[in-house]
């Protein structure tokens, strides 16, 4: 009896020594890794996709035709380059500020009809992206041609022509924005349509005028679709290709054309990789440098923090 009433004891004693060193943060259990086996496919498929490649360019804008720094050398003190990249950067801007105008009425338009008027609309902007941008392009280059239709509109009812649409940064531009414009419209709706539609009568009613209230009220709660969208067209726009080759000319060339031309006319590859790093550094930063002004919102469409 004794000896049982003392293995009793010391099961006890055991079982509250458990319990407390079960309680102590300090001590953990074994953590399962198993969930985590599920990410291998994913790290898997972006290694082999999108990291090997992008550390291949990395390498070669370093050590192609030698060792060295001599690409982003040539890529910084030639001025050739200097206005190629001043090119872009400003071409970027101006379709994004283009788009923003063009696309901040249409937003708001969407968020004040009716959801069959709002289908409409949104069947409207989403159209465009069921073509390509290819075919897209060829139509502009028939309406922006000297003897396009435009033209032929300005000298018919004006008397004015024909003007040079095409082969000028007009006409880049145009192009550009008109593909671009639905990366802008669908950002602000989505932000647009979370604003209450009371603020603005509520503010009428305080004093402010329809103006005063747009800009204190508003515009401020709608910064986040600004953000988004205004970061979406922006960067896609450094890196568009077949407009500004196609609507443009060797005076508009911009950096995508830069790095094709090294890459496949002139067989330099070091110099057209390290275009291509200096157009991905340049993304990230202008990331990172938004993201620090937009903190009440999220960078991409769709996603709210």
């Amino acid at each position: 009896m004794t000896d049982s009433t003392v293995t009793g004891g010391d099961a006890s004693t055991r079982a509250i020594a458990l319990g407390a060193d079960a309680g102590r943060p300090g001590k953990r259990g074994p953590k399962n890794w198993r969930p985590l086996l599920l990410l291998v496919p994913a790290f898997v498929i972006v290694s082999l996709f999108f990291l090997a490649p992008l550390i291949d360019v990395l390498i070669r804008s370093l050590t192609d035709p030698k060792p060295g720094v001599q690409n982003y050398q040539w890529l910084f003190t030639t001025p050739a380059n200097q206005a190629v990249v001043l090119r872009t950067f400003g071409t970027a801007i101006l379709v994004t500020f283009v788009c923003l105008l063009l696309a901040y009425p249409y937003a708001y338009l969407m968020t004040i009809v009716s959801d069959r008027t709002r289908n409409l609309l949104q069947l409207f902007i989403m159209m465009p992206l069921w073509t390509s941008i290819l075919v897209r392009t060829l139509a502009w280059m028939v309406l922006l041609q000297d003897t396009g239709p435009i033209n032929g509109l300005l000298a018919a009812w004006f008397g004015i022509g024909p003007i040079p649409l095409i082969r000028t940064t007009f006409g880049v531009a145009l192009g550009m924005s008109q593909v671009l414009l639905p990366f802008m419209v669908l950002p602000l709706y989505s932000s647009m349509a979370k604003i209450d539609k009371r603020l603005l009568p509520a503010a009428s009613n305080l004093g402010a005028n329809p103006v005063t209230a747009f800009f204190t009220v508003y515009l401020p709660l709608s910064k986040p679709g600004i953000f988004s969208g205004g970061v979406t067209v922006f960067i896609l726009g450094l890196g568009f290709y077949i407009i500004p080759a196609l609507l443009g000319s060797s005076k508009e060339i911009m950096i995508s054309a830069l790095i094709q031309q090294q890459i496949s006319v002139f067989l330099l590859w070091g110099q057209g990789t390290a275009l291509g790093i200096f157009l991905l550094v340049c993304t990230i930063l202008i990331l990172v440098v938004v993201s620090r002004f937009n903190k009440n919102g999220s960078l991409f469409p769709g996603v709210d923090r």
